[in-house]
Order: structure tokens, then C-alpha cells, then sequence
């Protein structure tokens, strides 16, 4: 489903985001910037620091990346690598099977890398947590 949107909106010439992607893969109802989710999630979702399949995880707003970025956990590598999928990570593209490596210095998910390319990780990016499809009860 979220795949086929992003080929809609490319064909007809509009601008893929992250928001609407992982909105429509993870199930998350949320609206916004994704420097907002975090905040947003707090009443509604379960939130934490521990990695789950189908858990968006929450990159903080930085200088490079003003609204924030979210991406949705496809698969757990390790206690410190996870595979996620994304939109708009690359300009108006959709990165599936992308690894993210917790750099943090305490296991926590609070400083990441990404792959940017098969095999090489870039920068550093603060990352909020993770939240979780269920909805809080």
C-alpha cells in the first residue's frame, strides 16, 4: 500500500515524504512534521528505546535535517543494527533494507548511523526512540 502511494505520487509529479510513508507502512496514525511525532505519540502510542519490527523510529530535528525524519524498523540485525525502510532519505525516493547502527555510548538508540550506501554508514543523527504500532492502552 505504501509503495503503491509513492508511485502515484511520482507519476504524477509530486513530492514523496517521509511522514505519509511511514504513517501508511507502520499504521501509526500521526500527523505532522516528523520532528513532532515524538511529542505527538506521547498520549496515543507506546514509546521506548528498545527496537521493535514495525516501530517507527524517530530521528530528532537537526541543522541538515529541520523537520526530522522518521523510518519504519523491518527487521532487527542485532542489539545494535536494525533494517529499516524510508522515504525521502534520498531526495524523493523510497530506501528499503536500509541498516541503522546504534553508535550511542550507552546501547540506547540515542545516536545512530545510517548506510548510505551498501555497506558504508554516514554521520552521526540523534534519534528520539521508537515508537510503537499498538496504541497505548
Amino acid at each position: 500500500m505504501a509503495l503503491l502511494e509513492v508511485a502515484q505520487k511520482q507519476a504524477r509529479g509530486q513530492r514523496v515524504w517521509c511522514v505519509p510513508y511511514a504513517r501508511n507502512l507502520s499504521g501509526i496514525e500521526i500527523r505532522g512534521n516528523a520532528k513532532d511525532w515524538w511529542g505527538k505519540a506521547r498520549k496515543t502510542y507506546e514509546r521506548g528505546n528498545d527496537p521493535v519490527v514495525g516501530a517507527v523510529m524517530s530521528f530528532r530535528a537537526t541543522k541538515g535535517m529541520s523537520l526530522g525524519h522518521v523510518a519504519v524498523v523491518s527487521d532487527i540485525v542485532s542489539d545494535r543494527e536494525v533494517i529499516v525502510n524510508h522515504a525521502n532519505w534520498n531526495r524523493n525516493k523510497v530506501s528499503l533494507k536500509m541498516g541503522v547502527r546504534d553508535v550511542s555510548k550507552d546501547n540506547d538508540w540515542t545516536q545512530v548511523r545510517v548506510e548510505s550506501q551498501p555497506g558504508r554508514y554516514g554521520k552521526l543523527y540523534p534519534v528520539n526512540g521508537f515508537i510503537y504500532p499498538k496504541p497505548a492502552e
